[in-house]
Protein backbone atom coordinates (compact mmCIF):
# COMPACT_ATOMS: atom_id res chain seq x y z
CA UNK A 1 0.00 0.00 0.00
CA UNK A 2 1.53 3.13 -1.34
CA UNK A 3 2.07 6.63 0.97
CA UNK A 4 -1.05 7.85 -0.84
CA UNK A 5 -3.57 5.08 -0.24
CA UNK A 6 -2.57 5.16 3.33
CA UNK A 7 -3.31 9.03 3.27
CA UNK A 8 -6.59 8.82 2.06
CA UNK A 9 -7.54 5.89 4.46
CA UNK A 10 -6.38 8.02 7.05
CA UNK A 11 -8.61 10.67 5.99
CA UNK A 12 -11.42 8.38 5.42
CA UNK A 13 -11.39 6.89 9.36
CA UNK A 14 -10.93 10.36 10.56
CA UNK A 15 -14.16 11.38 8.74
CA UNK A 16 -15.94 7.83 10.27
CA UNK A 17 -14.58 9.13 13.65
CA UNK A 18 -16.56 12.53 13.52
CA UNK A 19 -19.25 10.22 12.35
CA UNK A 20 -19.26 8.43 15.02
CA UNK A 21 -18.54 11.61 17.39
CA UNK A 22 -21.64 13.62 15.47
CA UNK A 23 -24.06 10.15 16.42
CA UNK A 24 -23.01 9.91 19.85
CA UNK A 25 -23.20 13.39 20.26
CA UNK A 26 -26.43 14.14 18.84
CA UNK A 27 -28.80 11.21 19.04
CA UNK A 28 -27.37 9.18 22.46
CA UNK A 29 -26.48 11.53 24.77
CA UNK A 30 -29.44 13.68 24.34
CA UNK A 31 -31.81 10.97 25.02
CA UNK A 32 -30.14 9.78 28.10
CA UNK A 33 -29.98 13.63 29.36
CA UNK A 34 -33.89 13.57 28.35
CA UNK A 35 -34.71 10.04 29.67
CA UNK A 36 -32.91 11.02 33.33
CA UNK A 37 -35.08 14.12 33.65
CA UNK A 38 -38.31 13.18 34.75
CA UNK A 39 -39.17 12.03 38.66
CA UNK A 40 -41.06 9.46 39.66
CA UNK A 41 -44.12 12.01 40.70
CA UNK A 42 -43.83 12.72 36.98
CA UNK A 43 -45.14 9.29 36.25
CA UNK A 44 -47.34 8.91 38.38
CA UNK A 45 -49.38 12.14 37.57
CA UNK A 46 -49.47 11.13 33.57
CA UNK A 47 -50.77 7.98 34.83
CA UNK A 48 -53.09 9.19 37.28
CA UNK A 49 -54.53 12.28 35.79
CA UNK A 50 -57.76 12.11 34.07
CA UNK A 51 -56.03 14.54 31.68
CA UNK A 52 -53.20 13.12 30.31
CA UNK A 53 -55.29 8.87 30.44
CA UNK A 54 -57.87 10.88 27.73
CA UNK A 55 -55.22 12.02 25.80
CA UNK A 56 -53.21 9.03 25.39
CA UNK A 57 -56.48 7.15 24.55
CA UNK A 58 -57.46 10.18 22.13
CA UNK A 59 -53.77 9.39 20.34
CA UNK A 60 -54.25 5.50 20.36
CA UNK A 61 -57.54 6.07 18.57
CA UNK A 62 -56.38 8.91 16.56
CA UNK A 63 -53.40 6.37 15.33
CA UNK A 64 -55.04 3.55 14.58
CA UNK A 65 -58.04 5.39 12.16
CA UNK A 66 -55.36 7.61 11.02
CA UNK A 67 -53.18 4.68 9.85
CA UNK A 68 -55.51 2.28 8.68
CA UNK A 69 -57.06 4.72 6.23
CA UNK A 70 -54.03 6.16 5.02
CA UNK A 71 -52.35 2.50 4.43
CA UNK A 72 -56.49 1.12 2.80
CA UNK A 73 -56.25 4.58 0.76
CA UNK A 74 -52.86 4.21 -0.69
CA UNK A 75 -52.63 0.44 -1.24
CA UNK A 76 -56.21 1.18 -3.33
CA UNK A 77 -54.78 3.96 -5.43
CA UNK A 78 -51.56 2.13 -5.84
CA UNK A 79 -53.75 -0.94 -7.48
CA UNK A 80 -55.25 1.39 -9.56
CA UNK A 81 -52.53 2.58 -10.93
CA UNK A 82 -50.47 -0.42 -11.41
CA UNK A 83 -52.98 -3.40 -11.70
CA UNK A 84 -56.49 -1.95 -13.21
CA UNK A 85 -55.70 0.18 -15.86
CA UNK A 86 -57.45 3.33 -14.96
CA UNK A 87 -57.93 6.15 -17.63
CA UNK A 88 -55.17 8.68 -17.09
CA UNK A 89 -53.18 6.70 -14.70
CA UNK A 90 -50.10 8.30 -15.43
CA UNK A 91 -51.56 11.84 -14.22
CA UNK A 92 -53.11 10.54 -11.32
CA UNK A 93 -49.65 7.77 -10.60
CA UNK A 94 -47.96 12.02 -10.39
CA UNK A 95 -50.20 13.33 -7.50
CA UNK A 96 -49.28 11.28 -4.72
CA UNK A 97 -45.46 12.15 -5.72
CA UNK A 98 -46.16 15.99 -6.23
CA UNK A 99 -47.85 16.00 -2.54
CA UNK A 100 -45.05 14.31 -0.99
CA UNK A 101 -42.25 17.02 -2.37
CA UNK A 102 -44.62 19.76 -1.01
CA UNK A 103 -43.82 20.90 2.17
CA UNK A 104 -46.15 19.31 4.73
CA UNK A 105 -47.66 22.25 6.96
CA UNK A 106 -50.02 22.69 3.30
CA UNK A 107 -52.00 20.32 4.31
CA UNK A 108 -52.97 21.55 7.44
CA UNK A 109 -53.74 24.99 6.70
CA UNK A 110 -55.82 24.22 3.27
CA UNK A 111 -57.84 21.82 5.46
CA UNK A 112 -59.16 25.08 7.53
CA UNK A 113 -59.38 26.91 4.17
CA UNK A 114 -61.69 23.98 2.89
CA UNK A 115 -63.40 22.27 5.46
CA UNK A 116 -63.65 25.43 8.16
CA UNK A 117 -65.92 26.95 9.57
CA UNK A 118 -65.72 29.24 6.47
CA UNK A 119 -64.25 26.50 4.12
CA UNK A 120 -65.06 26.80 0.43
CA UNK A 121 -66.78 22.91 0.58
CA UNK A 122 -68.63 23.15 4.05
CA UNK A 123 -69.53 26.98 4.04
CA UNK A 124 -69.63 28.03 0.36
CA UNK A 125 -70.17 24.95 -1.58
CA UNK A 126 -72.56 23.03 0.96
CA UNK A 127 -73.57 25.98 3.06
CA UNK A 128 -73.15 24.23 6.44
CA UNK A 129 -72.24 25.98 9.62
CA UNK A 130 -70.22 23.44 11.28
CA UNK A 131 -66.76 23.20 12.11
CA UNK A 132 -64.95 19.75 11.60
CA UNK A 133 -62.46 20.78 13.96
CA UNK A 134 -61.40 17.71 16.31
CA UNK A 135 -61.13 13.92 15.65
CA UNK A 136 -63.01 14.08 12.52
CA UNK A 137 -60.98 16.86 10.90
CA UNK A 138 -57.58 15.39 11.79
CA UNK A 139 -58.53 11.96 10.59
CA UNK A 140 -59.22 13.75 7.31
CA UNK A 141 -56.02 15.87 7.31
CA UNK A 142 -53.88 12.89 8.20
CA UNK A 143 -55.49 10.78 5.82
CA UNK A 144 -54.56 12.93 2.75
CA UNK A 145 -51.10 13.68 4.17
CA UNK A 146 -49.99 10.27 4.68
CA UNK A 147 -51.62 8.21 1.74
CA UNK A 148 -49.14 8.96 -0.65
CA UNK A 149 -46.72 7.26 1.66
CA UNK A 150 -48.47 4.15 1.68
CA UNK A 151 -49.20 4.81 -1.94
CA UNK A 152 -45.50 4.66 -3.11
CA UNK A 153 -44.70 1.78 -0.88
CA UNK A 154 -47.18 -0.39 -2.42
CA UNK A 155 -46.56 0.74 -5.41
CA UNK A 156 -43.55 -1.06 -5.61
CA UNK A 157 -44.56 -4.09 -3.82
CA UNK A 158 -47.58 -4.37 -6.65
CA UNK A 159 -45.37 -3.21 -9.59
CA UNK A 160 -42.77 -6.13 -8.61
CA UNK A 161 -45.29 -9.15 -8.27
CA UNK A 162 -44.40 -11.55 -10.84
CA UNK A 163 -47.43 -11.89 -13.15
CA UNK A 164 -47.41 -15.45 -13.96
CA UNK A 165 -48.44 -16.46 -10.68
CA UNK A 166 -51.44 -14.81 -11.54
CA UNK A 167 -51.85 -16.07 -15.01
CA UNK A 168 -51.44 -19.33 -14.02
CA UNK A 169 -54.47 -19.06 -11.33
CA UNK A 170 -56.69 -17.86 -14.03
CA UNK A 171 -55.86 -20.38 -15.90
CA UNK A 172 -57.09 -22.86 -13.50
CA UNK A 173 -60.25 -21.21 -13.54
CA UNK A 174 -59.87 -19.05 -10.35
CA UNK A 175 -62.40 -15.72 -10.86
CA UNK A 176 -60.54 -12.51 -10.24
CA UNK A 177 -61.69 -11.89 -7.09
CA UNK A 178 -60.64 -15.18 -5.94
CA UNK A 179 -56.91 -14.01 -7.63
CA UNK A 180 -56.64 -10.71 -5.95
CA UNK A 181 -57.34 -12.73 -2.18
CA UNK A 182 -55.05 -15.50 -2.96
CA UNK A 183 -52.10 -14.17 -4.81
CA UNK A 184 -52.14 -10.12 -4.91
CA UNK A 185 -52.96 -9.53 -1.94
CA UNK A 186 -50.45 -12.41 0.14
CA UNK A 187 -47.44 -10.86 -2.07
CA UNK A 188 -48.33 -7.65 -0.92
CA UNK A 189 -48.46 -8.17 2.42
CA UNK A 190 -44.54 -6.73 2.97
CA UNK A 191 -45.36 -3.55 1.25
CA UNK A 192 -48.68 -3.08 3.64
CA UNK A 193 -46.84 -4.34 6.59
CA UNK A 194 -44.16 -1.71 5.81
CA UNK A 195 -46.57 1.23 5.20
CA UNK A 196 -48.32 0.60 7.78
CA UNK A 197 -45.65 0.17 10.27
CA UNK A 198 -43.80 3.55 8.67
CA UNK A 199 -46.90 5.43 8.66
CA UNK A 200 -48.02 4.61 12.47
CA UNK A 201 -44.89 6.12 13.42
CA UNK A 202 -45.29 9.04 11.20
CA UNK A 203 -48.66 10.16 12.89
CA UNK A 204 -47.45 9.36 16.24
CA UNK A 205 -44.79 12.14 15.59
CA UNK A 206 -47.26 14.26 13.58
CA UNK A 207 -47.24 17.52 15.54
CA UNK A 208 -48.34 20.60 12.54
CA UNK A 209 -52.24 18.82 11.52
CA UNK A 210 -53.17 18.01 15.20
CA UNK A 211 -51.84 22.23 16.30
CA UNK A 212 -54.38 23.26 13.86
CA UNK A 213 -57.06 21.27 13.33
CA UNK A 214 -56.90 19.23 16.06
CA UNK A 215 -58.92 21.95 18.59
CA UNK A 216 -59.80 20.54 21.91
CA UNK A 217 -58.95 17.05 21.12
CA UNK A 218 -55.96 16.69 22.57
CA UNK A 219 -52.76 14.36 21.87
CA UNK A 220 -49.31 13.27 23.32
CA UNK A 221 -46.75 15.46 20.28
CA UNK A 222 -48.85 18.41 20.97
CA UNK A 223 -49.39 17.56 24.81
CA UNK A 224 -45.90 17.49 24.99
CA UNK A 225 -45.55 20.88 23.31
CA UNK A 226 -47.85 22.39 25.87
CA UNK A 227 -46.78 20.92 29.15
CA UNK A 228 -43.01 22.41 28.13
CA UNK A 229 -44.02 25.78 27.10
CA UNK A 230 -47.28 26.64 28.97
CA UNK A 231 -46.40 25.03 32.19
CA UNK A 232 -42.30 24.33 32.16
CA UNK A 233 -42.49 21.40 33.04
CA UNK A 234 -40.28 18.97 31.16
CA UNK A 235 -40.47 16.13 33.30
CA UNK A 236 -44.18 15.72 32.60
CA UNK A 237 -43.23 16.32 28.62
CA UNK A 238 -40.44 13.95 28.88
CA UNK A 239 -42.92 11.17 30.15
CA UNK A 240 -45.77 11.62 27.79
CA UNK A 241 -42.74 11.65 25.15
CA UNK A 242 -41.89 8.03 26.43
CA UNK A 243 -44.96 6.73 26.48
CA UNK A 244 -44.87 7.89 22.43
CA UNK A 245 -41.46 5.92 21.80
CA UNK A 246 -42.65 2.97 23.22
CA UNK A 247 -44.88 1.35 20.44
CA UNK A 248 -42.69 3.41 18.01
CA UNK A 249 -39.69 1.12 19.30
CA UNK A 250 -41.74 -2.04 18.76
CA UNK A 251 -42.80 -1.38 15.44
CA UNK A 252 -39.25 -0.64 14.70
CA UNK A 253 -38.36 -3.84 15.92
CA UNK A 254 -41.26 -5.46 14.54
CA UNK A 255 -40.68 -3.90 10.63
CA UNK A 256 -36.78 -5.43 11.08
CA UNK A 257 -38.38 -8.62 11.96
CA UNK A 258 -40.86 -8.40 9.41
CA UNK A 259 -38.13 -7.61 6.63
CA UNK A 260 -36.31 -10.23 7.30
CA UNK A 261 -38.76 -12.93 7.58
CA UNK A 262 -40.54 -12.12 4.53
CA UNK A 263 -37.00 -11.73 2.37
CA UNK A 264 -37.06 -15.36 0.85
CA UNK A 265 -41.03 -14.48 -0.22
CA UNK A 266 -40.01 -11.02 -1.81
CA UNK A 267 -37.36 -13.74 -3.70
CA UNK A 268 -40.16 -14.57 -5.57
CA UNK A 269 -41.32 -11.06 -6.89
CA UNK A 270 -39.30 -9.81 -9.64
CA UNK A 271 -37.69 -6.44 -9.86
CA UNK A 272 -39.43 -5.43 -13.49
CA UNK A 273 -41.69 -2.16 -12.52
CA UNK A 274 -44.33 -1.80 -15.23
CA UNK A 275 -47.78 0.07 -15.24
CA UNK A 276 -48.90 -2.70 -17.64
CA UNK A 277 -51.23 -5.17 -16.27
CA UNK A 278 -51.69 -8.89 -17.62
CA UNK A 279 -55.26 -9.70 -16.54
CA UNK A 280 -57.92 -6.99 -17.31
CA UNK A 281 -59.82 -5.38 -14.66
CA UNK A 282 -64.02 -5.84 -15.40
CA UNK A 283 -64.87 -2.11 -16.59
CA UNK A 284 -67.02 -2.00 -13.33
CA UNK A 285 -63.59 -2.31 -11.18
CA UNK A 286 -62.14 -0.11 -14.20
CA UNK A 287 -64.98 2.88 -13.28
CA UNK A 288 -65.13 2.55 -9.61
CA UNK A 289 -61.19 2.62 -9.11
CA UNK A 290 -60.84 5.68 -12.01
CA UNK A 291 -63.62 7.21 -9.54
CA UNK A 292 -61.65 6.61 -6.05
CA UNK A 293 -58.45 8.37 -7.78
CA UNK A 294 -60.10 11.19 -9.01
CA UNK A 295 -61.87 11.59 -6.11
CA UNK A 296 -58.45 11.81 -3.93
CA UNK A 297 -56.86 13.62 -6.80
CA UNK A 298 -59.42 16.40 -6.60
CA UNK A 299 -58.36 16.43 -2.78
CA UNK A 300 -55.02 16.97 -3.19
CA UNK A 301 -55.36 19.24 -6.39
CA UNK A 302 -58.23 21.45 -4.03
CA UNK A 303 -55.20 21.72 -1.35
CA UNK A 304 -52.86 23.49 -3.62
CA UNK A 305 -55.34 25.76 -5.29
CA UNK A 306 -56.74 27.09 -1.60
CA UNK A 307 -53.36 27.81 -0.65
CA UNK A 308 -53.03 30.03 -3.99
CA UNK A 309 -56.55 31.62 -3.90
CA UNK A 310 -56.10 32.29 -0.38
CA UNK A 311 -52.84 34.14 -1.00
CA UNK A 312 -55.05 36.85 -3.30
CA UNK A 313 -58.34 36.93 -1.37
CA UNK A 314 -58.80 40.05 1.04
CA UNK A 315 -60.54 37.62 3.51
CA UNK A 316 -60.92 33.89 3.02
CA UNK A 317 -64.92 33.16 3.03
CA UNK A 318 -65.68 36.47 3.82
CA UNK A 319 -64.53 39.41 1.56
CA UNK A 320 -63.24 37.86 -1.55
CA UNK A 321 -61.68 40.68 -3.06
CA UNK A 322 -58.51 40.48 -5.09
CA UNK A 323 -55.36 41.87 -2.66
CA UNK A 324 -51.86 42.00 -3.49
CA UNK A 325 -51.53 42.82 0.22
CA UNK A 326 -50.77 39.06 1.68
CA UNK A 327 -48.00 39.09 -0.61
CA UNK A 328 -46.21 41.64 0.14
CA UNK A 329 -46.44 40.71 3.53
CA UNK A 330 -44.27 38.01 2.74
CA UNK A 331 -41.15 40.38 2.68
CA UNK A 332 -41.71 41.55 6.58
CA UNK A 333 -41.02 37.51 7.06
CA UNK A 334 -37.46 37.17 4.78
CA UNK A 335 -35.18 36.21 7.88
CA UNK A 336 -37.88 33.12 7.89
CA UNK A 337 -37.27 32.28 4.87
CA UNK A 338 -33.34 32.54 4.63
CA UNK A 339 -33.17 30.42 7.72
CA UNK A 340 -35.71 27.64 6.70
CA UNK A 341 -33.93 27.41 3.34
CA UNK A 342 -30.72 27.83 4.33
CA UNK A 343 -30.81 25.42 7.31
CA UNK A 344 -32.68 22.93 5.52
CA UNK A 345 -30.05 22.52 2.83
CA UNK A 346 -27.23 22.31 5.46
CA UNK A 347 -29.28 19.59 7.18
CA UNK A 348 -30.43 17.94 3.97
CA UNK A 349 -26.56 17.62 2.62
CA UNK A 350 -25.22 16.65 6.17
CA UNK A 351 -27.32 13.81 6.43
CA UNK A 352 -27.46 12.52 3.14
CA UNK A 353 -23.10 12.87 3.56
CA UNK A 354 -23.52 10.93 6.80
CA UNK A 355 -25.62 8.34 5.74
CA UNK A 356 -23.31 7.93 2.52
CA UNK A 357 -20.16 7.65 4.87
CA UNK A 358 -22.47 5.31 7.27
CA UNK A 359 -23.93 2.68 4.78
CA UNK A 360 -20.05 2.34 3.24
CA UNK A 361 -18.86 1.81 6.50
CA UNK A 362 -21.54 -0.44 8.09
CA UNK A 363 -22.59 -2.20 5.93
CA UNK A 364 -19.79 -2.82 3.44
CA UNK A 365 -16.81 -3.04 6.17
CA UNK A 366 -16.04 -6.00 8.89
CA UNK A 367 -16.38 -3.63 12.11
CA UNK A 368 -17.22 -5.16 14.93
CA UNK A 369 -19.53 -2.50 16.81
CA UNK A 370 -21.36 -2.36 13.36
CA UNK A 371 -24.48 -3.24 14.28
CA UNK A 372 -24.63 -1.20 17.74
CA UNK A 373 -23.91 2.21 14.99
CA UNK A 374 -26.66 0.54 12.58
CA UNK A 375 -29.38 0.50 15.14
CA UNK A 376 -28.10 4.17 16.35
CA UNK A 377 -28.44 5.81 12.97
CA UNK A 378 -31.77 4.30 13.03
CA UNK A 379 -32.92 5.22 16.24
CA UNK A 380 -34.13 9.01 15.41
CA UNK A 381 -36.96 6.93 13.38
CA UNK A 382 -38.26 5.73 16.44
CA UNK A 383 -38.21 9.34 18.12
CA UNK A 384 -40.90 11.07 17.72
CA UNK A 385 -40.42 14.94 16.83
CA UNK A 386 -41.20 16.63 19.48
CA UNK A 387 -39.35 14.49 22.14
CA UNK A 388 -36.05 14.45 19.76
CA UNK A 389 -36.16 18.38 19.85
CA UNK A 390 -37.13 18.44 23.47
CA UNK A 391 -33.85 15.72 24.16
CA UNK A 392 -31.66 17.75 21.79
CA UNK A 393 -32.82 21.31 24.06
CA UNK A 394 -32.09 19.29 27.62
CA UNK A 395 -28.87 18.04 26.32
CA UNK A 396 -27.65 21.66 25.41
CA UNK A 397 -28.61 23.38 28.06
CA UNK A 398 -26.45 20.54 30.39
CA UNK A 399 -23.48 21.53 28.82
CA UNK A 400 -24.69 25.40 28.33
CA UNK A 401 -24.41 25.18 24.54
CA UNK A 402 -27.21 28.02 23.90
CA UNK A 403 -26.60 28.74 19.60
CA UNK A 404 -30.25 28.20 18.25
CA UNK A 405 -28.78 27.85 14.55
CA UNK A 406 -26.55 25.14 15.48
CA UNK A 407 -29.42 22.89 17.45
CA UNK A 408 -31.83 23.49 14.61
CA UNK A 409 -29.58 22.34 12.09
CA UNK A 410 -28.44 19.00 14.46
CA UNK A 411 -32.29 18.30 14.92
CA UNK A 412 -33.18 18.69 11.05
CA UNK A 413 -30.49 16.48 10.34
CA UNK A 414 -30.37 13.46 12.72
CA UNK A 415 -34.81 13.42 12.30
CA UNK A 416 -34.28 13.11 8.36
CA UNK A 417 -30.62 10.95 8.61
CA UNK A 418 -32.38 7.29 8.65
CA UNK A 419 -34.75 7.83 5.75
CA UNK A 420 -31.03 9.06 3.77
CA UNK A 421 -29.21 5.83 5.52
CA UNK A 422 -32.49 3.84 4.09
CA UNK A 423 -32.34 4.68 0.81
CA UNK A 424 -28.54 5.05 0.37
CA UNK A 425 -27.82 1.51 1.99
CA UNK A 426 -30.57 0.42 -0.70
CA UNK A 427 -28.37 1.65 -3.21
CA UNK A 428 -25.20 0.64 -2.35
CA UNK A 429 -27.03 -3.45 -1.72
CA UNK A 430 -27.77 -3.84 -5.45
CA UNK A 431 -23.79 -3.15 -6.29
CA UNK A 432 -22.00 -5.79 -6.26
CA UNK A 433 -19.07 -6.76 -3.59
CA UNK A 434 -16.73 -7.79 -6.27
CA UNK A 435 -16.78 -4.59 -7.43
CA UNK A 436 -14.90 -3.33 -4.31
CA UNK A 437 -12.59 -6.11 -4.69
CA UNK A 438 -11.83 -5.03 -7.94
CA UNK A 439 -11.14 -1.51 -7.33
CA UNK A 440 -8.75 -2.40 -4.24
CA UNK A 441 -6.81 -4.53 -6.64
CA UNK A 442 -6.40 -1.82 -8.99
CA UNK A 443 -5.14 0.57 -5.60
CA UNK A 444 -8.18 2.16 -4.60
CA UNK A 445 -8.52 3.04 -1.49
CA UNK A 446 -11.88 3.56 0.89
CA UNK A 447 -11.99 6.90 0.05
CA UNK A 448 -12.23 6.61 -3.51
CA UNK A 449 -13.98 3.68 -3.79
CA UNK A 450 -16.80 5.51 -1.67
CA UNK A 451 -16.60 8.90 -3.77
CA UNK A 452 -15.24 7.30 -7.26
CA UNK A 453 -17.49 4.35 -7.51
CA UNK A 454 -20.20 3.34 -5.26
CA UNK A 455 -21.98 7.19 -4.86
CA UNK A 456 -21.45 8.13 -8.66
CA UNK A 457 -22.75 4.44 -9.33
CA UNK A 458 -25.87 5.28 -6.53
CA UNK A 459 -26.62 9.12 -7.53
CA UNK A 460 -30.00 8.12 -7.50
CA UNK A 461 -30.90 6.99 -4.35
CA UNK A 462 -28.52 9.84 -2.96
CA UNK A 463 -30.60 12.45 -5.29
CA UNK A 464 -33.60 11.38 -3.88
CA UNK A 465 -32.66 11.00 0.01
CA UNK A 466 -31.81 14.51 -0.61
CA UNK A 467 -34.76 15.98 -2.68
CA UNK A 468 -36.89 14.36 0.09
CA UNK A 469 -34.81 15.52 3.49
CA UNK A 470 -34.98 18.90 2.14
CA UNK A 471 -38.28 19.15 1.15
CA UNK A 472 -39.64 17.94 5.18
CA UNK A 473 -36.78 19.90 6.47
CA UNK A 474 -37.86 23.05 5.05
CA UNK A 475 -41.51 22.50 6.33
CA UNK A 476 -40.28 20.39 9.72
CA UNK A 477 -42.33 21.65 13.01
CA UNK A 478 -41.75 19.37 15.56
CA UNK A 479 -37.97 18.45 16.06
CA UNK A 480 -37.38 22.32 16.22
CA UNK A 481 -40.45 23.66 17.91
CA UNK A 482 -38.33 23.69 21.14
CA UNK A 483 -34.93 25.48 19.86
CA UNK A 484 -36.15 28.37 17.87
CA UNK A 485 -35.21 31.98 19.49
CA UNK A 486 -35.59 35.22 18.13
CA UNK A 487 -32.39 35.16 16.18
CA UNK A 488 -33.31 31.92 14.59
CA UNK A 489 -37.20 32.13 13.68
CA UNK A 490 -38.50 29.46 10.81
CA UNK A 491 -41.06 30.27 7.95
CA UNK A 492 -43.03 26.86 9.24
CA UNK A 493 -43.19 27.95 12.75
CA UNK A 494 -44.63 31.61 11.87
CA UNK A 495 -46.85 29.68 9.28
CA UNK A 496 -48.44 28.06 12.38
CA UNK A 497 -48.66 30.84 14.28
CA UNK A 498 -50.42 32.60 11.59
CA UNK A 499 -52.92 30.09 10.96
CA UNK A 500 -53.64 29.77 14.91
CA UNK A 501 -54.25 33.58 14.63
CA UNK A 502 -56.83 33.36 11.99
CA UNK A 503 -54.11 35.22 9.73
CA UNK A 504 -55.78 32.77 6.70
CA UNK A 505 -53.82 35.03 4.01
CA UNK A 506 -50.63 36.06 5.46
CA UNK A 507 -50.21 32.37 5.69
CA UNK A 508 -51.25 30.95 2.70
CA UNK A 509 -49.15 33.76 0.92
CA UNK A 510 -46.44 32.28 3.41
CA UNK A 511 -47.07 29.14 2.29
CA UNK A 512 -47.35 29.63 -1.40
CA UNK A 513 -43.93 31.78 -1.71
CA UNK A 514 -42.00 29.15 0.34
CA UNK A 515 -43.45 26.18 -1.54
CA UNK A 516 -42.48 28.02 -4.86
CA UNK A 517 -38.85 28.86 -3.79
CA UNK A 518 -38.91 24.99 -2.49
CA UNK A 519 -39.61 24.07 -6.00
CA UNK A 520 -37.03 26.34 -7.93
CA UNK A 521 -34.28 25.05 -5.56
CA UNK A 522 -35.33 21.60 -6.21
CA UNK A 523 -35.52 22.43 -9.77
CA UNK A 524 -31.85 23.97 -10.01
CA UNK A 525 -30.38 21.07 -7.92
CA UNK A 526 -32.08 18.88 -10.25
CA UNK A 527 -29.95 20.86 -13.51
CA UNK A 528 -26.97 20.76 -11.27
CA UNK A 529 -27.52 16.83 -10.96
CA UNK A 530 -28.30 16.23 -14.21
CA UNK A 531 -25.13 18.37 -15.25
CA UNK A 532 -23.01 16.01 -12.66
CA UNK A 533 -24.29 12.64 -14.19
CA UNK A 534 -23.37 13.74 -17.46
CA UNK A 535 -20.22 14.87 -17.09
CA UNK A 536 -19.30 11.36 -15.46
CA UNK A 537 -20.82 9.84 -17.96
CA UNK A 538 -18.96 11.55 -20.72
CA UNK A 539 -15.94 10.62 -18.65
CA UNK A 540 -16.01 7.25 -18.32
CA UNK A 541 -17.50 6.04 -21.38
Amino acid sequence: MNKITKTHDRVFYLIWYFIVAFLLISILFPLICSFSTPKLSDFKKVFTQQRYLKTILNTLIECICSTSFSVLFGYIYAYAIIKANIPFKRFFSLIPILHLVTPPFVGGLSFILLFGRQGFFTHTILNLDISLYGFLGLLISQVLCFFPVAYLICLQTLAGINQNYEQAALGMGASKLKIFFTVTLPLSKQGIFSSFLFITVSVLSDFGNPLIVAGRFKVLAVEIYTQLTGWLNSGISVVLGLILVVPSVILFILQLKLSKKHFLKLATIGAKTSFSTSIKSSKITKYVLFIFCAFLSFLVLSQFVSIIIGSFQELWGINTDFTFRHIKSVFEYSKQLINSLIFAFIASLLATLIASFSSFFINRNNFKFSNFYDVLIQLPSCIPGSLLGLSILIAANKIHFTSSKILIIIAMTVSFLPFSYRIISSSFSQIKPNLDEAAKSLGANKLNLLCSILMPISKTGINSAFTYNFVRAVGTVSSVIFLISFDSPLSSVTILNLAEQGDWGKACAFALVLTCLTFIILKVESLIYEFIRKKWKQKHI
